[in-house]
């Protein structure tokens, strides 16, 4: 199954579970695409009592896919060399060939 994930939030206990889940779905050979959003683009440097980096780390060798938006990067002026860069088509796409959609945020 292909399962899109849009993270709109920088609540890091959501952003922990919304990498948690991701990661589940992976280890179910599963594809997940992830698309980091408004506030969920800070993912990447989020530094609190969960480890956030480690669930990237592990969404990302588990072969998760994860998509930042770039005018949401630069409105807060974030410099991302964890995720691909994502526009609007990027978002639709994910949308349109996910069989399942979720979000968090």
């Amino acid at each position: 199954m292909k399962i899109g994930i849009i993270l709109n939030t920088n609540d890091p206990e959501i952003v922990w579970n919304a990498f948690r889940f991701g990661i589940t779905a992976l280890k179910s050979n599963h594809i997940v695409k992830m698309f980091l959003y408004n506030k969920g683009v800070e993912s990447v440097k989020i530094k609190s009592k969960f480890n956030i980096k480690e669930q990237i780390e592990l969404f990302l060798e588990n072969k998760g896919e994860i998509l930042a938006c770039e005018s949401c990067l630069k409105l807060r002026k974030i410099v991302n060399n964890i995720c691909k860069i994502g526009h609007q088509k990027d978002l639709l796409k994910i949308v349109e060939e996910s069989d399942k959609l979720l979000t968090f945020g």
